[in-house]
């Protein structure tokens, strides 16, 4: 399947309507794309190294709230040839004339702000998956993006993987047969429980009420800081909206399906009840469609998941089953229905494909050449928050595709977000 495909599906599944935009020119010097990373402790990092890998990049400025993470960075670049400037704040940065492209690799409860501010600076960008951390915010950010002309790829790199596209074109061909259950997960054996420990001050270096923004205020506790956000409400939607958001994404190309009628979620700490953590370590989730399930869980402490993969997604046909991860795809065939295809493993490097991708589309001035737009990656953000949604409120819950909402009202409140210290979401 090639790029158009995606694209196409993308359109199906996000409703792309952008429009051709006249965009904010890059760097006249030597036709280079000026970029910045907003959060550089993790993802932010990682996205980064790889765009800069590109001919037409050269990294100018660098922002975190964490002083001893911005100074890190700063010399390792230093180090590499590579001069920046640093920011704490990221308003500072947008407001910054050598910035024509911004990643934001900051945790998921500012990534809206984040990218709505950029958009609005006339700044292009690349922003971390999951797109939003509530359906309100999602809905908010394509609006925004769609209003300002931006060019925006979501971290979801997979969409620019030729094995993924590969496989997803395997499905669409029919030969699996009618689909019934396609299933999606992610064990993740290296995430144990999370001790509790006491709440303390915040790390020299660190602007703490900075970094919570528009979170609640609540005293520094290093279990919510850094990688460790992911699994408190407050910022995050645990494993369902930081592996989900990949896996779900191509169980939803593959079905060429958008929104489910019905969710149902079950699940808890079973096993680490008394860990500081608040989101579920294990988790079942059922996405209701005509004719057909799709079928999220996780855990975490184990390995072997479905097919003995971690992770993955498998699209169970009557004449046999297709399995896909990042590691490969192959088929195993029911009985003797078909032939059995072997692992098909993968021939690039779907980081660098989608970061070049983000590029391509800056030079040609395009929002729709992304691999990964915007209306794609809010889709499975929301796809993914409805689940967390229906095990918040331990309910079946049905979704109205016409008012975008739910059923029951419990449900709907979950649907805002819900903004502290000042801070809109505007």
């Amino acid at each position: 399947m090639k790029r158009r495909l995606f694209l196409k599906n993308a359109a199906l599944i996000g409703g792309s309507t952008l429009l051709t935009p006249i965009l904010p020119s890059f760097s006249a010097q030597q036709n280079k794309v000026r970029v910045a990373a907003i959060g550089i402790n993790g993802m932010g990092w990682s996205n980064l190294n790889s765009i800069i890998k590109h001919p037409d990049v050269v990294c100018t400025a660098l922002c975190d709230v964490d002083a001893n993470i911005l100074k890190k960075r700063e010399t390792e670049l230093a180090q590499r040839g590579i001069k920046v400037q640093t920011f704490e704040n990221y308003k500072d940065l947008l407001a910054s004339k050598e910035v024509d492209a911004v990643i934001i690799g900051t945790p998921d409860h500012w990534h809206a702000l984040q990218m709505m501010d950029a958009c609005k600076a006339g700044k292009h960008v690349y922003v971390e998956k999951p797109l939003g951390n509530s359906i309100e915010e999602c809905n908010v950010m394509v609006e925004t993006a769609k209003k300002h002309n931006s060019i925006v790829q979501v971290g979801q790199w997979q969409r620019s993987q030729q094995h993924f596209a590969d496989a997803i074109s395997f499905v669409h061909s029919g030969k699996l047969g009618k689909i019934r259950i396609v299933k999606a997960w992610s064990y993740v054996s290296w995430k144990q429980g999370i001790p509790v420990v006491e709440d303390t001050v915040a790390p020299l270096g660190v602007n703490y009420d900075l970094w919570l923004g528009p979170a609640k205020k609540r005293p520094f506790n290093a279990n919510r800081f850094h990688f460790e956000f992911r699994w408190f409400w407050d910022y995050a939607g645990g494993l369902m909206t930081d592996w989900g958001v990949h896996m779900l994404d191509y169980a939803l190309l593959g079905m060429q399906v958008s929104e489910p009628k019905s969710i149902i979620s079950s699940g808890g700490k079973f096993a680490y009840p008394n860990d500081a953590s608040e989101t579920p370590d294990t988790l079942n989730t059922v996405y209701e469609f005509d004719n057909f399930n799709i079928v999220w869980e996780h855990t975490k402490g184990i390995t072997l998941g479905p097919y003995e993969r971690d992770h993955g997604v498998a699209f169970v046909g009557e004449n046999g089953t297709l399995v896909l991860n990042r590691r490969g795809w192959e088929v195993i065939p029911e009985k003797d229905k078909m032939e059995a295809i072997p692992l098909q493993k993968p021939v690039d490097n779907g980081l660098d494909k989608h970061t070049t991708n983000f590029v391509e589309a800056i030079h040609r001035r395009d929002p729709k050449a992304v691999n990964a737009p915007i209306e794609a990656g809010a889709h499975i953000a929301i796809f993914s928050q409805m689940g967390n949604i229906a095990y918040r409120v331990g309910k079946k819950i049905h979704w109205d595709p016409l008012k975008k909402k739910f059923d029951i009202p419990e449900a709907n409140t979950l649907i805002k977000a819900k903004y502290h210290n000042g801070y809109k979401l505007t």
